[in-house]
C-alpha cells in the first residue's frame, strides 16, 4: 500500500507597516520569512514544501488590500500554484475584517489553507475560522482605537492653535514645528490676495502673475487650483481649521481679515455667477435644488439635436435604471420650469403684502429702506430677481403633477433683501436644508406642445395673461373670406379659392371653410388670445363636428 504523502505548496507572506529598519540586514521581514520556513520543515512529513518565490511587502499598511506582493501571492493562488499560505500572525495578512473574509472567500475557492504559526489556527476547520474572526475583530478594533487617539490628539493640538501636520502653503515654512513667516514669499501671497480684489477673476490673477514672472517656491506658475486654494485658506489670517471648526493659532498672519472677508466675498459671488449666469455654455439655476415628488434629486442634463442645445432636469430614478421609483413627473424641461420658479419668487417677493411680515420686527427706518429698495428693484429688474439672488434665497423645489413647491429659506430671504438695500455681497448658498422656510405652493398644469417631446407649465397667475396666437387667427380670418367668396360668387368651389388664393393644398381650404361654423365663444377666445393653451392650428383643423357643445369639449379635452 503507498502511503505517500500528497505535496503541499507553502507559500510564505510577510509584511512590515514602516519602512524604518528594512535596510538592515537582517529586518524583520527576514525574521517572519525564517519563523514560517521552521514551521513549514517541522510539517515535512505531512508533505509540505516551500515554494522558491517570496512575497515580501515592506512599508505596506495592513489596512488595504493594494500592495505588490499581496496581489502576487494572489495572482498564483488563482493561478493553482500554491496549496497553503503561511504567515507569522494574522494581522501580518491584514487587519480589516473585512478585507479577511474576502480573502478566505478566494482561499476558499481555490481549496487554499491559511496558516498563522504563532496562534496555530488552519481556515479548513470550522472553529478556525471563528477564532479567526474573533481574532481578525481585536485586531481591527486596535486599530480603530489608535486611529481615534491620532485623530484625538491631531484635534487637541489645532485646538490650542498648534500646526498638526500637512502640507506648508507658500509664505509659511516649518521651525521647531511650529509656523513662521517665509520672508521670501510673503510679499508673493499679499500680491495674490491685493491682485484678486482689483481683477475679481482667477483667470486674470493667473493670467498676470504669469506676466509678471510671479511663481511658486518650485519655480513653476500658479495653477487656478493653486489660487483658489490659497484665497480661500484661513491660515493665511492667523486661524487653524479642523473639520468645521475655527481656532486662533499660533502663528503670525500674513493677510488681514477685512482683505480676507472681501476676498470671500468674491469668491462666492463669482462661483455662483459664473456657474449659474444665463450666457452659460449649460447653466443649471436649480441644480442640487430640484426633486420629484417621489424624493428622487433630478439632475441637470441636455442633448444637442440640429445644432441646437436643449436642457433638461432628469430624475435620478431614471438615470439609475428605477423607472418605477420615478415621481409624476420624471424629465421637465429646463428653461420652462427655470423661469417659472424666477416668475413665481420674483412675484412673491415683490409682493409687500406677502414680504413685509417677514421683517416687521426690524426698526421702522429700515423696514421702510428695505420696501424702497424692493421697489426700486421691481422697476429696474422688470418684475424679476437675478437667478443670483434666486439661487442664493430658494431651498428647495419639488415637482408634483398638479402643483410645484418652492421652498425658500427665510434667513437668506432676509440677509439677501439686506445686502440688496445696503449695497453689501448676498450671502452664500446654504447648503443644508432651512429650519424656518417659507413654501409657495403653486397649482399648475403640464401641457405638452406640438413640438415633440415638449411642455409648458401654466400656473393660474400666466393663464390670466393674453395669449394671441397668430396662426389661430389666421385661420379664422380665412374661413370667414373664403366662405364670403363663395357666398358672392367670386368663387364657385375650393378649386376656384386655389386659384384666387394661389394655393395648392385644398383639403387644408375645406378644413379651415368649416371653422366659420365654431361656436362663438370658441372664437371669441381664440381673437382675444384666452383660447386653452395646447390648442394649436393642427388640432383646430381636426374639429370635423357642427355641434357647438362637442366643439367645446374637443379643445378643451
Amino acid at each position: 500500500m503507498d502511503t505517500k504523502k500528497k505535496t503541499i505548496r507553502c507559500a510564505i507572506y510577510t509584511r512590515k507597516s514602516c519602512e524604518e529598519g528594512l535596510e538592515q540586514e537582517f529586518n524583520s521581514l527576514n525574521a517572519q520569512r525564517e519563523a514560517c520556513e521552521s514551521y513549514i520543515k517541522s510539517q515535512q512529513h505531512e508533505g509540505w514544501v516551500l515554494v522558491e518565490k517570496q512575497y515580501n511587502d515592506g512599508g505596506f499598511s495592513g489596512g488595504t488590500l493594494e500592495r505588490p506582493a499581496l496581489k502576487e501571492l494572489f495572482n498564483d493562488i488563482e493561478a493553482g500554484k500554491i496549496d497553503t499560505v503561511v504567515v507569522y500572525k494574522i494581522d501580518r495578512l491584514t487587519r480589516s475584517l473585512m478585507d479577511f473574509s474576502k480573502i478566505v472567500e478566494l482561499f476558499d475557492k481555490k481549496a487554499v489553507t491559511f496558516v498563522s504559526i504563532t496562534q496555530q489556527f488552519n481556515t479548513t476547520t470550522s472553529m478556525g475560522r471563528l477564532t479567526l474572526n474573533i481574532l481578525l475583530s481585536f485586531a481591527q478594533f486596535e486599530r480603530e482605537v489608535t486611529g481615534e487617539r491620532i485623530r484625538d490628539k491631531i484635534a487637541a493640538s489645532k485646538k490650542k492653535g498648534m500646526w498638526a501636520g500637512g502640507s506648508v502653503g507658500i509664505g509659511y515654512k516649518l521651525e521647531n514645528k511650529k509656523l513662521v513667516p517665509d520672508i521670501d514669499f510673503t510679499q508673493t501671497v499679499r500680491i495674490i490676495f491685493e491682485k484678486y480684489i482689483e481683477l475679481q477673476s482667477v483667470k486674470l490673477l493667473r493670467e498676470y502673475l504669469v506676466k509678471n514672472n510671479i511663481r511658486t517656491r518650485t519655480e513653476k506658475n500658479f495653477s487656478k487650483g493653486n489660487l483658489y486654494h490659497i484665497l480661500q485658506n484661513k491660515v493665511y489670517i492667523g486661524l487653524i481649521t479642523h473639520n468645521d471648526k475655527v481656532y486662533e493659532g499660533e502663528h503670525q498672519a500674513i493677510i488681514n481679515k477685512k482683505t480676507f472677508e472681501i476676498v470671500q466675498s468674491l469668491l462666492a459671488g463669482n462661483k455662483v455667477k459664473n456657474k449659474y449666469k444665463e450666457n452659460s455654455k449649460n447653466p443649471s439655476l436649480l441644480a442640487g435644488k430640484i426633486f420629484d415628488d417621489n424624493g428622487n434629486y433630478m439632475s441637470p442634463s441636455h442633448s444637442n439635436k440640429n445644432q441646437r442645445n436643449y436642457r433638461y432636469y432628469i430624475s435620478q430614478a431614471i438615470l439609475q435604471f428605477r423607472k418605477n421609483e420615478a415621481g409624476s413627473i420624471s424629465k421637465i424641461p429646463a428653461g420652462e420650469i427655470e423661469n417659472f420658479v424666477i416668475n413665481e419668487t420674483s412675484r412673491f417677493v415683490f409682493n409687500i403684502k406677502n414680504i413685509q411680515q417677514y421683517f416687521e420686527n426690524f426698526e421702522i427706518h429700515k423696514q421702510k429702506d428695505i420696501l424702497d429698495t424692493l421697489k426700486n428693484l421691481e422697476t429696474n429688474l422688470e418684475g424679476k430677481l437675478s437667478p443670483y439672488f434666486i439661487r442664493v434665497v430658494i431651498n428647495k423645489i419639488i415637482i408634483h403633477s398638479e402643483k410645484i413647491e418652492i421652498i425658500l429659506c427665510q434667513d437668506q430671504l432676509i440677509k439677501a433683501l439686506n445686502s440688496l438695500t445696503y449695497g453689501i455681497s448676498l450671502p452664500e448658498e446654504r447648503k443644508k436644508e432651512a429650519e424656518n422656510s417659507i413654501t409657495l405652493s403653486i397649482p399648475i398644469q403640464i401641457m405638452q406642445t406640438p413640438r415633440k417631446g415638449s411642455v409648458v407649465i401654466i400656473s393660474e397667475s400666466n393663464q390670466k395673461e393674453p395669449n394671441i396666437n397668430s396662426q389661430l387667427v389666421k385661420a379664422i380670418t380665412r374661413s370667414h373670406y373664403w366662405n364670403n367668396l363663395l357666398y358672392s360668387g367670386k368663387a364657385k368651389n375650393i378649386p376656384d379659392i386655389q386659384k384666387l388664393e394661389n394655393f395648392n393644398d385644398g383639403s387644408y381650404i375645406s378644413e379651415i371653410l368649416k371653422l366659420k361654423f365654431l361656436a362663438p365663444d370658441i372664437t371669441e377666445s381664440i381673437l382675444n388670445g384666452n383660447q386653452p393653451i395646447d390648442l394649436n392650428i393642427k388640432k383646430l383643423r381636426r374639429i370635423k363636428t357642427l355641434d357647438w357643445e362637442e366643439q367645446r369639449k374637443f379643445i378643451n379635452a
